[in-house]
């Protein structure tokens, strides 16, 4: 069942699905950024990733676990751009159709990548309740399986496999941290890190404009009025319900941080490292570096998300 959260076991099998479509990442590493963060730090480079994002990951496992029937009417999903995006990808891989829901003022270049892997684009309007509309919309006219950006379980399995690398790679660490939207690849990873290290502390990086998962750890009980107020495109997402239960049985705190340490850190992962990420992937070096309680001195994975970022 796809609203239920996948085990380890269908982290490994996602592994194995994709291996002939996913790229497997580097690790790299800063002697600056280590200098400056008073740890070490392994960064998982998703911004590397096919579609340039963790999202094929996901994407993919779901496309490649369709039965033949199921393939043959599509996928449909709704997305901001990265999901879209790595949907697409994935649905063409598999030389199937593809329909993707994007809300108005989604970012160009993401739009742009959505229809150049050759997905039909349907604009909607930016609420996440007009997303749901038109994606069941589309899907009640095509036929086309929903695959949901972070509530279906095999997008988590898919999402858990990057975490599953970095530690084949790096061996042991003491702390994980991922950026944290609607909960899909922070909810895969702390499957897969618990699964291999049940004392691997789990960390999540969330715009404190955009902070419903943090509140909603806070209060007890999922928080969905909030209005995202964040350059961080990709993590305005609400958080799911299934990701929120994830959160909770692993443990996994949230660390809030502003638009303007995440610039900061952005430039930073440019400058030192040459890498170029998008907002939304820098967060994870911003809470890093401010919150030097939960880090220092420890060796820390740190999942980059995504460079899917505008050139203007």
């Amino acid at each position: 069942m796809t609203n239920d959260a996948p085990d380890f076991a269908a982290i490994e099998v996602a592994a194995a699905r994709i291996a002939p479509h996913a790229q497997r990442t580097p690790v790299l590493r800063s002697r600056t950024l280590d200098a400056l963060a008073g740890a070490q730090l392994f960064f998982k480079c998703e911004h590397l990733q096919r579609s340039g994002a963790f999202k094929f990951r996901g994407a993919c496992n779901a496309v490649w676990s369709l039965d033949e029937d199921e393939a043959r009417r599509g996928v449909v999903t709704h997305s901001s751009g990265n999901h879209g995006a790595a949907l697409a990808l994935a649905a063409r891989t598999r030389g199937i159709a593809a329909h993707v829901v994007v809300p108005e003022g989604a970012v160009r270049v993401k739009l742009e990548a959505i229809a150049a892997y050759g997905a039909t684009v349907h604009a909607c309007a930016a609420t996440t309740a007009a997303r749901e509309q038109a994606a069941n919309r589309v899907q009640a006219q095509t036929g086309a399986t929903l695959v949901h950006p972070y509530t279906d379980a095999r997008v988590i399995a898919g999402q858990g496999t990057a975490a599953l690398e970095l530690l084949d790679e790096v061996g042991t660490l003491d702390a994980l941290i991922a950026p944290i939207g609607g909960g899909g690849l922070i909810g895969g990873s702390a499957i897969a890190a618990h699964a291999l290290d049940p004392a691997m502390a789990l960390y999540a990086a969330e715009p404190s404009g955009a902070a419903d998962a943090f509140q909603s750890l806070r209060r007890g009980a999922r928080v969905t009025d909030i209005v995202p107020d964040t350059i961080c495109d990709g993590l305005r997402a609400t958080l799911g319900e299934i990701n929120l239960a994830l959160l909770r049985r692993h443990s996994v705190q949230v660390l809030p941080v502003d638009d303007a340490a995440t610039i900061a850190a952005m430039k930073l992962l440019w400058r030192r490292m040459k890498q170029l990420v998008e907002p939304s992937s820098s967060t994870v070096l911003a809470a890093v570096l401010a919150n030097p309680e939960f880090f220092a001195g420890r060796r820390v994975g740190v999942i980059l998300s995504g460079g899917n970022i505008d050139p203007n």
